[in-house]
């Protein structure tokens, strides 16, 4: 039985098939269902859990290369907010792009989380690290 870090079995499954250059999707409440892309629903109720939990969650499973968010996340929100997922990603690379840009990469992806989260834009796609020797 696992006593700590991730216990949900699905999404455990899903990060297991994560390989190099992967990309994942943690999405809020409202995200749009993608039917052609395998989906693990966490959401319990509004902002539980939230994006920044499970990025956090999957951050200390996972090698993340790079990050893409939409830039309004940093406009619509407040101050603490951007610097909470700020200090989250660490070094990790981010790219702020409009959501209609960002969108277009979903389909991409090998699997989406979804999440209560309520904030505003707080969608990231995620990417998994290429190893030096892959490169």
């Amino acid at each position: 039985m696992l006593k700590s870090g991730i216990l949900n079995p699905q999404l455990l499954s899903l990060l297991a098939r994560v390989r190099h250059t992967n990309m994942l999707v943690i999405a809020d409440r409202g995200f749009p269902y993608w039917p052609m892309i395998e989906t693990v629903d966490l959401s319990l109720v509004d902002n539980i859990p939230t994006v920044l939990q499970v990025f956090e969650a999957v951050r200390d499973s996972c090698d993340v290369g790079e990050i893409f968010m939409a830039q309004e996340f940093l406009a619509e929100n407040t101050g603490t907010v951007v610097d909470a997922f700020s200090t989250a990603m660490k070094d990790i690379p981010v790219t702020y792009e409009p959501h209609t840009l960002f969108k277009t990469k979903i389909p991409r992806a090998i699997g989406l989380i979804r999440t209560g989260d309520t904030t505003q834009y707080a969608n990231m796609i995620i990417v998994s690290e290429r190893l030096e020797e892959d490169a």
